[in-house]
């Protein structure tokens, strides 16, 4: 599995999107199922209430003009109750108690007040709660209170219902319309994917993007006509943009080499000429190696510029005996005094397939370097390694390169702090003049530290067959 980039996000856009969508609604239902609830309970506390204020004023009415029956008018499972001031129950509905009052002096002043209270109706033979209201009746001096109880077994028995309803069935849509959200979503983000694959595969270099890669390929499009169609034909234009201005600065870069390697040819000839004749005169005597460094930078210039890393296959691949290419490469490395480059001893039968001039550049680019930082000794060796490859090494025991600067120095014109001496340090172009040509030759090469200190410039090449 491809390990995440830096600033990556942990989460995908896909997961990310159903976990806010699937909060939304969890709250979005928390907040209705709530707020129903509430509501009808507030609905049906409310329509029980006005039922029985309204039977309390009509039993009221009657005691305020003398005709209390002794049987009091009730409507469906109410209980009515007529109490005098000293919790004498005057008179009562069939059903009610005719002895003890449904309410205790405290509960019936916070009745009277305009409470709703709640009761146990079991000890007076109800089957369940009694929700109670009254109002006062009577003359001033002799005052009743008349008490009505609702029957409200029923109406809890029925919320309680819903709830667990309520917590049963949401939960159940919530997981329906995540499922439903995820399979919208992978649908409606696929293209979103085929982009990003596609855009991996045209960023990512040849040898790592593996065979049958298109350096020249585009996003694929989708049919749909949609924002994300327009997106890929945007970006597809911008990558034909960017195509078109690298040709040309390719090929402005390769024209400028081109014009450039004949003055400098004739300019070299002509201060031999005058070297040999005796007839330089004043002329510098660093003229002739700030000469040979300008030449130098021309000819990779323009090597950069031909070869580039788009070709993935090297212009003659040939098979290349490792062995004889390492002694080769330590006898006409550039020598500094007191560093001594040495090959290994490799077996005759260890070979890569590669273009033989284009690998000795890559061995020979590594080894001037690794001489220029050396401190006595520059070692070339190779070794077979896993799945098919061989593993050529260039190891010096100079200073080295501290870890987060190893890549960096494959950028063109790339110096580090302890190389900027012109004098002293290259052009800056034989690292990555090494890394295109290797990846031409469909291998790879990175810089690692040396065992006991120093750098060690690793390069895996495909095994010969």
């Amino acid at each position: 599995m491809r390990p995440l980039a830096p600033g990556r996000p942990r989460l995908g856009l896909r997961t990310r999107l159903l976990l806010i969508g699937v909060t939304g609604v969890a709250l979005a239902l928390l907040v209705g199922g709530v707020g129903f609830y509430q509501a009808l309970r507030v609905s049906t506390d409310r329509t029980l209430d006005r039922e029985a204020l309204s039977s309390a004023h009509e039993v009221a009415a009657l005691v305020d003009e003398g005709r209390l029956p002794d049987a009091l008018p009730s409507s469906g499972a109410q209980l009515v109750q007529v109490v005098d001031a000293r919790q004498r129950v005057l008179a009562a509905s069939l059903g009610a108690d005719r002895l003890v009052p449904v309410l205790d002096p405290a509960q019936l002043q916070g009745a009277l007040a305009g409470e709703a209270v709640l009761v146990d109706g079991a000890r007076f033979g109800s089957s369940g709660p009694l929700r109670i209201r009254a109002v006062a009746a009577g003359a001033a001096d002799d005052p009743v209170s008349v008490i009505v109880a609702v029957q409200v077994g029923d109406v809890l028995a029925a919320r309680r219902a819903l709830r667990a309803g309520l917590l049963v069935v949401f939960p159940a849509v919530l997981l329906v319309m995540a499922a439903v959200a995820w399979v919208a979503m992978g649908r409606t983000l696929r293209p979103v994917e085929a982009l990003r694959a596609g855009a991996e595969r045209i960023g990512t270099p040849p040898v790592e993007a593996g065979p049958g890669a298109d350096p020249d390929a585009r996003l694929p499009v989708p049919p749909a006509a949609d924002e994300i169609r327009a997106l890929a034909l945007t970006l597809n234009g911008m990558l034909d943009r960017l195509a078109a201005a690298r040709d040309r600065q390719r090929a402005f870069v390769a024209d400028a080499a081109h014009e450039l390697r004949s003055p400098l040819a004739s300019m070299r000839v002509q201060l031999e000429v005058a070297e040999r004749l005796g007839e330089g005169g004043d002329l510098p005597a660093e003229l002739a190696p700030d000469l040979e460094r300008l030449s130098a930078l021309v000819e990779d210039l323009l090597l950069l510029a031909r070869s580039g890393a788009d070709s993935p296959v090297p212009a003659h691949p040939e098979r290349v005996a490792v062995g004889a290419l390492l002694a080769e490469v330590a006898a006409d490395a550039p020598g500094r005094e007191g560093v001594l480059v040495e090959p290994a001893e490799v077996t005759a039968d260890l070979a890569v397939r590669a273009d033989p001039a284009e690998l000795r550049r890559v061995l020979l680019n590594l080894t001037t370097n690794a001489v220029r930082h050396a401190s006595s000794r520059v070692r070339l060796d190779a070794l077979a390694g896993p799945e098919g490859q061989v593993l050529l090494r260039v190891t010096d025991d100079g200073p080295g390169i501290p870890a987060g600067e190893r890549e960096r120095v494959f950028e063109r014109f790339a110096r580090l702090d302890d190389a900027r001496d012109r004098d002293a340090g290259g052009s800056g172009l034989g690292l990555p003049i090494a890394r295109e040509l290797v990846a031409r030759a469909g291998g790879s090469i990175a810089l690692t530290g040396a065992p006991g200190g120093g750098l060690r410039a690793e390069v895996r090449l495909p095994a010969a067959p």
